[in-house]
Order: C-alpha cells, then sequence, then structure tokens
C-alpha cells in the first residue's frame, strides 16, 4: 500500500468515537478518512474537527456510510448492534476491516456478522485492552485447574451511562471460565438475582453488575471455595487503552483474509 490506511470512526460524537477520533490523528500509520453518525445528529455535515471544539481537519460527518468507506481500509465501530450489522455490510463491500468494540450483541445479530466475514476482516472483541485478554487466559486456567468446590462469580463495575449489563468484557470472562470448565456457559449462568432465590447452584457461573459515577471499566473473577478465595482482577482507568487496542487491531488486519477474528488473535495470544 502506498499510502498509510485509511480510518473511518463510527460513533464519532461518543466519548470513545472521539477518544478514536484524537488517537488516529496522533498516530503516524494511519490517516482519518472520515467519521460516521446517525441520521439527523447535529454533527451531519460538519467537519469533525469543528464538531469536536478544535480546528478544522478536512474530514466530514457522514449519515450515509458509502462515501467514506469508499477511501477506506478500516472502519472502527463502537456503537450498537443493530448498527454494527448494517455497517459490517457495507464493510464488506468495501472489503475494508471492520473493527468491532460494539457490547450487548445478541447470539443471533452476532450470527448475522457472518456474511460480511466472507469479504472481509472482522475483529470483534468485547473489550480490546492486553490486560483483560491476559485476565481472560488466566480465567480459563484457573477455571481448569479449579473443580465445582469453587463457586465462580464474575463482578464488573461501569459508568451510569452504560446501558447494557453484563458488560461484554464480563461475558467474555464468563465463557472463558466455562471454557475452563468444560461446560456451555448458557447452562450455567446466574444472573440478575433479586429476591429470595434459594441456595446457589452447585456449577453456576453467577455476574454481579455495579453501575455508578464515571468508572471506567473495572472486573473482577472471583474463585470462592470453603476457607479460601482467588481474586483475579482488571482495573481500567483511562479509555485511551481501549482506543490504542482498537487502532492496533486494525492495523493488524490489513493483511488478513475474510474471516472472524478477536483480540487474542491480534495479540499473539491464541491457543
Amino acid at each position: 500500500m502506498s499510502e498509510l490506511p485509511g480510518i473511518v470512526i463510527a460513533g464519532a460524537s461518543g466519548r470513545m468515537g472521539q477518544m478514536l477520533i484524537q488517537s488516529v490523528l496522533e498516530s503516524d500509520k494511519m490517516r482519518l478518512v472520515g467519521a460516521l453518525e446517525r441520521p439527523g445528529h447535529e454533527w451531519i455535515g460538519r467537519d469533525v474537527g469543528e464538531a469536536m471544539g478544535s480546528q478544522a481537519l478536512g474530514v466530514m460527518v457522514y449519515d450515509d456510510p458509502l462515501e467514506p468507506m469508499a477511501k477506506a481500509q478500516a472502519v472502527i465501530d463502537f456503537t450498537a448492534p443493530e448498527a454494527t450489522i448494517a455497517l459490517s455490510r457495507i464493510a464488506s463491500q468495501a472489503r475494508a476491516a471492520h473493527i468491532i468494540g460494539t457490547t450487548g450483541m445478541s447470539e443471533d445479530q452476532i450470527a448475522r456478522l457472518e456474511p460480511a466475514a466472507r469479504h472481509s476482516p472482522i475483529v470483534r472483541a468485547g473489550n480490546m485492552s492486553l490486560g483483560v485478554n491476559l485476565l481472560v487466559q488466566l480465567t480459563k486456567q484457573v477455571a481448569a485447574a479449579l473443580d465445582e468446590d469453587f463457586d465462580i462469580e464474575v463482578i464488573e463495575g461501569h459508568h451510569h451511562h452504560k446501558v447494557d449489563a453484563p458488560s461484554g468484557t464480563a461475558l467474555m470472562l464468563g465463557e472463558a471460565a466455562a471454557e475452563g470448565r468444560g461446560v456451555d456457559l448458557a447452562q450455567v449462568r446466574d444472573a440478575a438475582r433479586d429476591g429470595i432465590t434459594g441456595a446457589r447452584k452447585r456449577g453456576d457461573i453467577g455476574f454481579s453488575v455495579i453501575r455508578g459515577g464515571d468508572i471506567v471499566g473495572e472486573h473482577e473473577v472471583l474463585f470462592a471455595g470453603a476457607g479460601e478465595r482467588i481474586v483475579l482482577k482488571h482495573m481500567a482507568t483511562d479509555r485511551a487503552l481501549f482506543a490504542k487496542g482498537a487502532l492496533r487491531a486494525a492495523l493488524w488486519a490489513q493483511d488478513k483474509a475474510p474471516g472472524q477474528y478477536d483480540m487474542l488473535d491480534v495479540l499473539g495470544m491464541r491457543g
């Protein structure tokens, strides 16, 4: 490729979108070629730099992804499930990598990404930080080493604006614990406890959710046995780490075949 890969940022006005835009601008390995927002948003048709309260960048905010995607090698997308599915179709037509940090996607919605993955690479992760992906691997290993005498609880906290629960990262950790034990998470998941719930079922993997203030992201996996507890924990204090991971994924995907990947692939931690 004769020039730096062009990047489009979806959900440009959001906190994560603006962080991603700033990170691309500060990078010497990629260039910003477009920004996307939902139809009717006040940023549509404006220069994204001016919309962010800074100097003009010569990059517009669009509500139709066709024009910016024609110039892009990757789109980074931390939006909403249905918006992500729609964007995956456009990215596949443009043969651009689709980097997905969107959370709250159902199994059916994830399955609807498959047609796009036949034509371009998709990197989808509930969390794009190095530390969290290490935590996922450790959770799987510890769960494999301990039997059901140890109860497993995934505890997560986020800011009060977050709309989905448990977080995508918490579900990643629950899946890792289930995989370590050789079980299906859907069969052992225990969430949303309230009222007289009865005793905890042996072998269940529980989820506890905290929402408040400006918590960026805190995830803990508790293995609680008789007389002892093992706690694995990750705390994020700056959203920039998620942007850094997303940019790394966008660069990694440039020479990859069509298909679905995650951050373990990007970080070389698969296996």
